[in-house]
């Protein structure tokens, strides 16, 4: 399973706001869909995004208001921003050349994917682990495999995982609806745990790590993910379990030197207040939707990358 790709002229991607009652595959022809798609989460996760920005070029020519839009329509994922970059400076060799440049992002997304599982599965000792995740960072992610569910995947190729407690991910349920649709797909044992309820099994004992995607790192390695990461690394300090970020260089932005520089992402009040479009609360009622947080360097044992092992 591919999440995005290039076929015959357009970009096809897996419709995630579908997940899991049915699996669908969206056609995008011009970059205000491409735009609409990355909005509405169609296509999500840090190294997805980037791949869908450098396409998204592609489908843009040499629009530059186009780009732009393109560019900011996520403003905390900073690979959809590198993706259009990379492509976009290759606009006036021509359109093959962007083509070309997006389609080499694509497989480099895909190699660095198993590079990331690989050095994740080295890194962590012993059989049998129970890993604690947030949000989706599997094949949805990215092209394919993924970041810290790529670990995953590899440790169970292994035959070195008992199971993965995924937390649901309030308040749009990526955890719930994808993350537990790819562990069935790879046959991982896992158990759904409210967000809530994390820190607290962690105080419990019996989770050997907690592995997290990113949405940016920044150059002091302050991480910004879905929210609920930096409660998660809290917890998992206090009870003494490792806390590994799983992401490709490209997430690290270097001209961000701390969290604090980060822009984070307010969803508006309306997926707070409704889960898949049934009210939760009275009419009226207002609600703050950080969609991201910042978990500081020193909460984080380390940075996998498909390049190296960084502790901060």
């Amino acid at each position: 399973m591919r999440t995005i790709d290039w076929v015959d002229g357009a970009i096809e991607l897996v419709d995630q706001t579908r997940l899991p009652d049915e699996y669908v595959t969206v056609r995008i022809s011009t970059v205000d869909e491409l735009i609409d798609a990355i909005r509405r989460l169609a296509v999500r996760g840090a190294p997805a995004l980037g791949v869908a920005g450098a396409l998204g070029v592609v489908l843009a020519g040499d629009d530059q208001d186009a780009i732009a839009r393109l560019r900011a329509a996520r403003p905390t994922a900073v690979n959809l921003a590198w993706g259009v970059d990379q492509a976009a400076a290759w606009l006036r060799q021509g359109p093959e050349a962007v083509l070309e440049t997006a389609l080499r992002i694509r497989d480099e997304d895909i190699a660095a994917c198993v590079a990331m599982g690989e050095r994740g599965a080295d890194l962590l000792e012993g059989d049998r682990l129970r890993i604690m995740t947030l949000c989706n960072t599997g094949g949805l992610a990215a092209v394919e495999r993924g970041t810290a569910l790529g670990v995953v995947q590899t440790l169970h190729e292994r035959g070195r995982m008992a199971e993965v407690l995924a937390l649901e991910t309030r308040p749009l349920l990526q955890g719930a609806r994808l993350t537990t649709w790819e562990l069935g797909r790879m046959g991982v044992p896992h158990r759904l745990v409210a967000d809530s309820a994390g820190p607290y099994l962690l105080a419990r004992g019996g989770v050997d790590a907690v592995l997290i995607g990113a949405d940016r790192i920044a150059a002091n390695g302050d991480t910004a993910n879905k929210i609920g990461s930096y409660s998660l690394a809290l917890g998992a300090q206090r009870a003494g379990v490792p806390f590994y970020v799983v992401a490709p260089e490209t997430t690290i932005d270097f001209a961000t030197p701390t969290g604090e520089q980060i822009e984070i992402e307010d969803r508006g009040p309306a997926e707070v207040v409704t889960i898949r479009g049934v009210r939760l609360t009275p009419e009226g009622t207002d609600a703050a939707n950080p969609a991201f947080d910042v978990t500081p360097h020193d909460l984080i044992t380390a940075i996998i990358t498909d390049k190296r092992v960084i502790r901060p």
